[in-house]
């Protein structure tokens, strides 16, 4: 995106991380925040009012993670670019960020070069992939979930029943009940403690 200025939305729960990426951030010339949010609706919020040309979002947000709140902004939003921060190295958490749409991710103590070089090359249109992940393989195919589903299966590791769930999300608890039926289909598992396993060591959901 030469000789334009990059627009910038950043996502993290924690305001002095946020602060601190704001800061290798913004004395760049061609790169502006355009907001901070704190979690995953605010995120999507956010992205449809302002159009940001990169979200910069963490993976582990309250209520609604990284991926699918990517899912939420590319939906509406299919050009803008989205890259990941995340603790995790693990290939199935980047597996399941790139699935949902993100075009980079990024390990949490990146140096500021690194984000600011990502933040470019991802606006530029490359994908952007942390050299210490080393290679994605060893884990076979990430298991395959709609938006929805990711959404029940987030408030299931959170413990809410199909009821709650139903509240939270305006379903009917019937059509929850489906969702996780197919949830631990797909995933292979026979109970809600092998599923709350699963999600968590596959990356799917995060635990905040």
């Amino acid at each position: 995106m030469p000789n334009s200025v990059i627009k910038v939305l950043l996502v993290d729960d924690h305001s002095l991380v946020r602060r601190g990426f704001r800061r290798m951030l913004e004395d760049e010339s061609d790169i502006e925040i355009v907001a901070e949010a704190s979690d995953g609706p605010d995120a999507v919020e956010f992205a449809l009012t302002l159009h940001p040309d990169v979200v910069v979002m963490d993976f582990a947000l309250p209520s609604m993670n990284g991926a699918i709140a990517a899912r939420r902004i590319l939906e509406a939003l299919p050009e803008t670019k989205i890259l990941m921060l995340s603790m995790h190295a693990e290939p199935d958490y980047v597996r399941t960020c790139l699935d949902a749409g993100a075009r980079g991710y990024l390990l949490k103590n990146a140096m500021d070069l690194e984000l600011v070089e990502a933040v470019r090359r991802i606006a530029a249109g490359e994908q952007v992939l942390d050299r210490r992940l080393g290679r994605l393989g060893g884990s076979g195919p990430a298991p395959s979930l709609s938006t929805r589903e990711l959404e029940v299966l987030q408030l299931i590791v959170h413990g809410k029943s199909n009821k709650e769930i139903a509240i939270v999300l305006g379903l009917s608890a019937n059509t929850v009940s489906v969702h996780r039926l197919n949830i631990m289909q797909t995933l292979d598992v026979h109970n809600t403690a092998a599923l709350v396993v699963c999600a968590i060591r596959t990356g799917l959901v995060s635990i905040t």
